[in-house]
């Protein structure tokens, strides 16, 4: 994310608008147009209007002017220069004096955040219903076709994660610019997932001076799996859209009241730090739930962790921000991959002080101490970020316009 800009710098050349929604964050500011150089203007409103020409003729309310000038460093005391109390209230002048583009359609606030249909309410339960019925097929079963019951599972609920994060309040698509995505943020997804139910079993029985040879993946039982965290996290992500949107809807009302950013910034930050506080509830419950009905521990701490971590990373997503969730999420499963690599790497000669962090660690808390410690330093990180990024206006602007 790019900071906003010295507030005496108020936009970029004539033309240079920013692709698709007619301004450019990370636009360098322009020395020529400082408030100070205008004062003499007749109509300094005027100049700043032909400056974000773009802009202001493709926004459909005054909000995304006001994220646009914010985006451009334009703070409330700059605001003041042009006789307005803040940002909001210039971009209100702007947006009223603009000569509109007649095919620009009103904007309707009603629909501004659509409401969840039926549709997107079964989207959210689908990852969980298939990891369920994956999750009984492998109770059932043994042998090959237990084999082929875990490999159709992850099929199913990898496609299913995937209608998730392509429609309704989790979906990114048109919401970020092209190419924005950062390449292997769902390796790193996958990977996370993947060592939630396999990982604390392996990282146990090599701490212990195991496995040797090849583990039989087709006997009940022989190999560790920890199903109770991965299948609460996929029933999680039902109460993970409806979170995401009731904070969507309430920024976007937020966005309505406030009359300045400063105020919009204060009166955010207690939405996404109850929304956050909202969904880890949901998914301690859904844990809870899951231990009792598979008979396994539950594993709060890695898998509430892990479910921060990827919540705060899709909401990052959502509303443009693809770079941080990325670093966190290679950074975690780095972690945990490190973690694993040091205890058999202990096993070479001289190499047995390599495993003494992990095996101090796996003795305080069990295996589980490994992701907790990997996924909450990064969701931690990420959640300190977030509280910067998606408190301000032009982030949601950004969002709400792509729409």
């Amino acid at each position: 994310m790019t900071g906003p800009r010295t507030e005496d710098h108020l936009g970029t050349p004539a033309g240079r608008g920013g692709p698709g929604d007619g301004f450019d964050a990370g636009a360098a500011p322009d020395p020529g147009l400082s408030v100070s150089s205008r004062r003499g203007a007749a109509d300094p409103v005027k100049v700043l209007m032909h400056r974000h020409r773009e802009l202001c003729e493709r926004a459909v309310d005054p909000l995304e002017i006001a994220a646009g000038l914010e985006a451009h460093g334009v703070t409330d005391r700059t605001a003041a220069r042009f006789r307005h109390r803040d940002v909001f209230s210039l971009a209100e002048e702007m947006y009223a004096r603009i000569s509109r583009d007649t095919e620009t359609p009103p904007r309707d606030e009603a629909a501004a955040v659509p409401r969840l249909g039926p549709g997107t309410v079964a989207f959210g339960l689908l990852p969980g219903a298939l990891c369920a019925a994956a999750v009984a097929g492998l109770r059932l079963t043994e042998g090959r076709t237990r084999l082929g019951v875990a490999a159709l599972g992850v099929v199913a609920v990898g496609l299913g994660l995937r209608a998730v994060l392509r429609r309704g309040p989790l979906s990114a698509e048109g919401r970020t610019p092209p190419g924005a995505h950062t390449p292997g943020v769902r390796t790193w997804t996958w990977w996370l997932l993947g060592y939630a139910l396999l990982g604390d079993g392996l990282l146990g029985t090599a701490v212990d001076g195991g496995p040797e040879g090849l583990p039989d993946f087709t006997a009940a039982g022989a190999w560790p799996l920890t199903t109770a965290p991965v299948l609460a996290l996929a029933l999680a992500c039902g109460p993970a859209a409806w979170t995401t949107h009731r904070f969507t809807a309430g920024a976007r009302r937020k966005v309505t009241v406030s009359r300045g950013l400063e105020e919009f910034a204060a009166s955010v930050r207690p939405l996404l730090l109850g929304t956050f506080g909202l969904f880890l509830c949901a998914l301690a419950a859904l844990l809870a739930v899951c231990g009792a009905v598979l008979d396994e521990p539950a594993g709060y701490a890695q898998a509430l962790t892990l479910g921060a971590l990827l919540l705060l990373a899709r909401l990052l997503t959502t509303h443009g921000f693809t770079h941080a969730p990325a670093v966190a999420l290679g950074t975690a499963a780095a972690a945990e991959a490190t973690a694993q690599a040091t205890v058999f790497a202990a096993r070479l000669p001289g190499c047995g002080a390599l495993a003494t962090p992990v095996d101090t660690l796996v003795a305080a808390c069990g295996p589980g101490g490994v992701p907790a410690l990997a996924c909450g330093a990064a969701a931690l990180a990420l959640l300190l970020h977030a509280t910067r990024t998606l408190t301000r206006a032009s982030a949601h602007a950004r969002a709400e316009r792509q729409r």
